[in-house]
């Protein structure tokens, strides 16, 4: 039994001085307040051995505590979770806005820059002539095109390809290439003539006789109008059906409906 209490007694007296703080120790802890709570609590014990000049403040311990010199670029700073440096103030409203501003200009780029079709209407016939050979007719017609420019930035005319039919049969067709700017949200008028040769008997009299009043041959004219944008390139096919006076050297504008692909 007495050995019992001796041994007892020691371990007392080595937890006592295992525990007991030093007055060197705890004049230099210093306690700061948790975010969660009121409650105090040590940290950052000053290290023991400090010489003038070898220790840097502690980051973590508002300035109450050490950390040698050549630890600096070692040791870790610790944030506890309820800072209110982790929580910055209307956080959820900047990423609000930076994800409004990312779709607005992303709905403006694409609503700008999205490729919109040229609207071509046939204008009908602007001027005609005619001449006559033995079997032949040698017709000249000038015709009108209005193009528009449906989109936010200007494009060109590259090429305008014509096919003049009578009676299902090509009796002309041209092909040339152009270089007609157009700018945004414009419009603009292009002329271009189509020699065309008919060798039908029957309207060679039609045109060619004094006894007849009505000297018109009916014409189908397709064409194919290519622009480019945007390093991109576009066809746009239309046609139209009209009236030629084939007897004298001026034909009054008639156009019929245009019919666009």
């Amino acid at each position: 039994m007495d050995e019992t209490f001796s041994q007892l007694g020691s371990w007392e007296d080595e937890s006592k001085s295992t525990l007991s703080p030093d007055p060197a120790i705890g004049a230099k802890a210093t306690s700061y307040p948790s975010t969660r709570n009121s409650k105090h609590f040590f940290s950052c014990v000053p290290c023991e051995g400090a010489v003038g000049g070898s220790f840097l403040t502690c980051p973590t311990c508002q300035g109450s505590g050490q950390i040698p010199r050549d630890m600096e670029k070692q040791l870790v700073a610790l944030i506890p979770y309820g800072d209110q440096r982790l929580k910055p103030r209307h956080m959820k409203l900047f990423l609000f806005l930076a994800v409004l501003m990312c779709l607005v200009t992303s709905a403006l780029i694409f609503f700008f820059l999205f490729p919109r079709s040229l609207a071509v209407q046939p204008a009908g016939l602007n001027s005609s002539t005619v001449a006559f050979d033995e079997a032949d007719i040698h017709l000249n017609i000038t015709n009108v095109l209005n193009i528009s420019n449906r989109n936010y930035y200007p494009i060109t005319v590259t090429q305008l390809a014509i096919q003049v039919l009578y009676m299902s049969l090509v009796v002309g067709q041209v092909s040339k290439s152009l270089l007609l700017p157009i700018g945004p949200l414009t419009s603009e008028q292009m002329f271009y003539t189509v020699a065309s040769r008919i060798w039908d008997e029957n309207t060679y009299k039609t045109c060619t006789w004094l006894k007849i009043k009505v000297h018109h041959v009916f014409l189908h004219i397709q064409g194919t109008l290519t622009s480019s944008y945007l390093s991109h390139s576009e066809q746009l096919v239309f046609q139209s059906y009209e009236y030629v006076d084939c007897r004298g050297n001026s034909s009054v504008p008639h156009l019929l409906t245009p019919h666009l692909q």
